[in-house]
């Protein structure tokens, strides 16, 4: 499987990692870098990660067999719709986004005839982001998430598939509601509460930042993400993300109001519950290593 030119929205921590464990793995003759910062595409051709770039939305799309949108997802739809008038019957869109829901069918119905779009979500990142962040590996050994509607074209989804597991990934099907509601609970919430928390401790005193430990800063850790892609994140998947705070707050108040109430029991059994289910998840993944 090897593409005659792929074309990459956004070379940044994604896009970077992703053109180059393509390059890596010899499977385009070409790779072309879109985005809106020309010095970061000047870099990314002088360090060798993309062949070529564009400032101009249909030259990137002009020839490719495959287009990849790795921009923050804020900014799918209205890519997608400029683009869509250059691309070549027989090529395949598809994205790295972490949100899925009505943006796969909007982005669907975006499409010119003959072209197929995939949904893809690659679970992995860094807490760095950019293009000095990127590694080839970056994919290796994680989950990729697809999400394939009704409308999907088969092959166009077996040749996603095979792409993202000859990158190193495990291949995973979603329906993008199903997306949506796991990683607004496992993902997005969790990003949510470690910038909570950092604002929290802002409001305190902030001073006793001098005094983190790795706990703290093992909690807080992705609270270094990028904000822009969290906010598109967070509009995008409003709902299930609210519908699950909602949850999060009630355990946070079950555990004040233990506190408050003295209830020694019940603090323990709150706290032995999320340690069980803790340890649960990492004898899971090490069996997994073990495995693969």
């Amino acid at each position: 499987m090897v593409f005659k030119k792929i074309s990459i929205i956004g070379v940044g921590l994604m896009g970077a990692s992703f053109a180059m464990a393509i390059k890596e793995k010899a499977l385009a003759g070409k790779v072309c870098g879109y985005g809106r910062n020309e010095n970061n595409l000047k870099r990314a051709k002088y360090k060798g990660i993309i062949d070529e770039y564009s400032l101009t939305i249909g030259e990137v799309g002009q020839g490719c067999d495959l287009l990849i949108f790795a921009s923050p997802v804020g900014v799918f739809l209205e890519l997608a719709r400029g683009i869509a008038p250059y691309l070549s019957e027989g090529a395949i869109v598809s994205d790295m986004g972490s949100v899925k829901g009505q943006l796969v069918y909007d982005m669907e119905e975006a499409m010119p005839p003959g072209v197929s779009y995939v949904g893809a979500h690659p679970i992995t990142g860094n807490d760095r982001s950019g293009l000095d962040a990127a590694v080839p590996d970056l994919f290796k050994d994680v989950n990729c998430i697809l999400t394939p509607t009704n409308s999907t074209n088969d092959t166009a989804l077996k040749t996603v598939s095979l792409l993202w597991q000859t990158l190193g990934c495990n291949i995973k099907t979603l329906t993008p509601e199903k997306h949506d509601e796991i990683f607004s609970a496992i993902s997005h919430m969790p990003h949510i509460a470690a910038y909570a928390l950092v604002n929290a401790i802002k409001i305190i005193d902030e001073e006793f930042l001098n005094f983190s430990g790795t706990g703290f800063l093992d909690t807080t850790r992705i609270a270094m993400s990028s904000p822009q892609m969290w906010i598109d994140i967070c509009m995008l998947n409003k709902n299930a993300i609210l519908k699950h705070l909602a949850t999060y707050m009630e355990a946070i108040n079950d555990i004040i109001n233990s506190i408050r109430a003295n209830d020694k029991d019940a603090l323990c059994q709150q706290f032995d519950q999320a340690r069980t289910l803790r340890l649960t998840l990492r004898k899971s993944r090490n069996e997994l290593s073990n495995k693969e």
